[in-house]
């Protein structure tokens, strides 16, 4: 088992391209295919946290699900903004890569060299 894990949508090209580099250093991480196979509440966070990121910079503001759930309210707090991307992966952001070394969204997808 690997002790790389990649949250992984195959239909993004950043996404591809981290795991790409991942597979050019030799490693096989776990892949967590996010939007079939959601994180729970406090794998989630975790992860937001140990990546070093806000709930807010977690997010897909480019999605129109957040839009039509009026995610950009500034009122809305981090536990309302965590239970709309619970409720729709779509909004969770790609890809985190965890390690032994950390956590990160990897956007620019060279930022996982971060954490190998």
């Amino acid at each position: 088992m690997s002790d790389v894990t990649i949250w992984h949508n195959p239909r993004c090209g950043t996404s591809r391209k981290v795991l790409d580099l991942l597979r050019a250093e030799g490693i096989e991480p776990a892949i967590v295919f996010y939007l079939q196979t959601p994180p729970d509440r406090a794998t989630l966070a975790g992860v937001i946290a140990r990546a070093g990121l806000s709930v807010r910079e977690a997010i897909r503001t480019k999605e129109a699900a957040y839009r039509e759930r009026g995610l950009g309210d500034p009122a809305l707090d981090d536990a309302a903004v965590l239970d709309a991307m619970l409720a729709d992966p779509v909004l969770i952001e790609r890809p985190f890569v965890t390690t032994p070394r950390g956590a990160r969204l990897c956007r620019p997808a060279e930022r996982v060299r971060e954490i190998l």
